[in-house]
């Protein structure tokens, strides 16, 4: 102890490394566990027969997107940027421009958190109908070149919309409108799965297997959103309002979101659905990820409020045009993050348009996650598209029939019923 305090008494900034680093290290571990989340939440959504394959999915997110990010994505994201893009490979030991009182290698693992969150939005709205070698192939590119642009606009000091003022405190734009357009995408090119729609064009209801998994799942992720926002802060030390504002608003709008979600369900069906109140929660918090940081606490409840109307709204329009997302990812966050970013714009505390400051900032946030989900969407469907018209994405019929996890595993994750 006496080594500890003198070593602290004559650099006061070990002191300040230390708690910074096991603060940004906690949160990390817990937004690596998001992935969990993301695991039992689709899964629950899903047919039986092919929970184990949405699992590994997420699973392939993980290992083959990690890996990418590190070797590549990283230093693309947070290299030396000429304000679109960085030529810099693998983590650096030199100052990134950040102010960061941790360690490059830790600010790696808890960006890498992000990367791979933002590709497993990807992995729900393909779910039950895509091969798992050609995910993984689109998993590489995704999170290896895709992601890191847009996050090298955002977050990297020299990025273009760094620059230009551009609020996405946690990712509302960068991880989830981005994950939610290329989901559109990618359900686009996949088409929906067998019986999904009859001759007549009409929806046919595909419930998930298992709704209390799905709803741990939603939990889980609930859970972690108090690391993947207030983590966002990088740092402890001289922060503590910042996280409270944060921590705080972030639940406000989830459970905003899961209010309105009720009501809406209920006056419209006369029934309370209890998987679109997950969702609504969900809605919640990616909608006030991005101005967690610059709205007050009142503001927080209206945005979660309108995300949980608006992820209802979505569903059934996406249903409509005839695109089948499983697990309602476009909605939750392609369509939340849209408007997660563009609420920054109405209800920052400074600059926002409802609060005297005029159309400039509201402008900046919709130029840049209009051209992040423009982006995201046109790329995946590009690359989508090339490895369908060559390598094949599509299981075959016989496959979707039995059940992914008979066929590609060998193995079913349940015995006793379909």
């Amino acid at each position: 102890m006496e080594t500890i305090n003198s070593l602290t008494a004559e650099d006061p900034q070990q002191l300040v490394n230390a708690i910074d680093s096991v603060w940004v290290a906690i949160c990390a571990a817990i937004i690596f566990l998001m992935e969990g989340g993301f695991a039992i939440l689709e899964a629950g959504f899903v047919r039986s027969k092919n929970a184990m394959s949405i699992i590994a999915k997420v699973m392939i997110d993980v290992v083959f997107g990690g890996i990418a990010f590190y070797v590549i994505g990283f230093g693309i994201a947070y290299g030396n940027s000429n304000g679109w893009f960085a030529f810099d490979t693998g983590i650096t030991s030199e100052d990134l421009g950040l102010g960061l009182t941790v360690s490059n290698k830790l600010f790696w693992f808890i960006q890498m958190g992000f990367a791979v969150a933002a590709i497993s939005i990807v992995s729900g709205a393909v779910a039950e109908r895509m091969k798992l070698w050609p995910y993984a192939l689109f998993v590489l590119l995704f999170t290896a070149f895709m992601y890191p642009l847009a996050a090298n606009w955002v977050w990297n000091p020299n990025g273009w919309l760094a620059i230009r003022g551009f609020n996405d405190f946690a990712g509302s734009a960068a991880v989830h409108a981005m994950g939610g357009f290329a989901a559109l995408a990618g359900a686009i090119v996949l088409g929906p799965r067998l019986g999904k729609y009859d001759e007549n064009g009409e929806s046919q209801a595909i419930p998930g297997h298992n709704l209390p998994l799905a709803a741990v799942g939603g939990f889980i992720l609930w859970f972690g959103w108090f690391a993947f926002n207030p983590g966002s802060t990088l740092g402890a030390v001289g922060n503590w309002e910042l996280i409270g504002t944060v921590a705080t608003n972030t639940f406000l709008a989830s459970a905003a979101g899961g209010i309105s979600t009720m009501a809406y369900t209920y006056f419209r069906y006369g029934q309370i659905d209890i998987t679109m109140m997950i969702n609504g929660v969900l809605a919640g918090l990616v909608a006030i990820t991005a101005g967690c940081n610059v709205v007050e606490a009142d503001a927080a409840i209206l945005i979660g409020f309108i995300a949980g109307i608006l992820v209802d709204v979505a569903v059934l329009y996406v249903d409509k045009i005839k695109i089948d997302d499983p697990v309602g990812a476009i909605a939750v966050h392609g369509v939340n993050g849209l408007f997660g970013a563009l609420a920054v714009g109405l209800f920052a505390t400074e600059g926002g348009l409802f609060y005297g400051g005029g159309s400039d900032l509201f402008t900046t946030q919709l130029i840049g996650v209009s051209v992040i989900g423009a982006f995201s969407f046109v790329g995946t469907y590009l690359i989508m598209t090339i490895l369908k018209k060559t390598i094949g994405i599509r299981i075959p019929e016989h496959e979707e029939v039995v059940g992914i996890d008979a066929v590609a595993f060998g193995v079913e994750s349940y015995t006793t019923f379909e």
